[in-house]
């Protein structure tokens, strides 16, 4: 993860926190805000492929990836309201991802993919 990360998606809690206070509707809001971005990203990927054939393309692959970032942080300010350690958890998380690939290659492939 990038160093700046938590650093910053702290300041952004903080600010969240402050403006808008850390009742359940704001936890929702938070969470639902990752939902948003995510349809951001689905959008910038419809636009990217040309989906839409009375919009043409009209993103690329970075715009994709731009909104994925957005995703990303919103996760992040979104489990501060989860968790008491969201670094730590989402390392967790990582680690038990890391276990499951490390698990599943040495897992014989199934007929016909050998």
């Amino acid at each position: 993860m990038s160093a700046i990360l938590w650093p910053v998606v702290g300041r952004i809690t903080a600010a969240l926190n402050a403006a808008n206070g850390t009742g359940e509707h704001e936890r929702a809001m938070r969470l639902i805000k990752v939902v948003e971005e995510a349809g951001e990203a689905s959008a910038a990927y419809i636009g990217m492929t040309g989906q839409n054939p009375r919009k043409g393309t009209t993103h690329t692959p970075a715009d994709v990836a731009e909104e994925l970032c957005d995703v990303i942080i919103a996760a992040a300010v979104a489990l501060h309201a989860f968790s008491a350690a969201p670094p730590a958890a989402l390392t967790a998380k990582l680690d038990a991802a890391a276990r499951r690939l490390t698990s599943a290659s040495e897992l014989p492939l199934p007929q016909g993919e050998r």
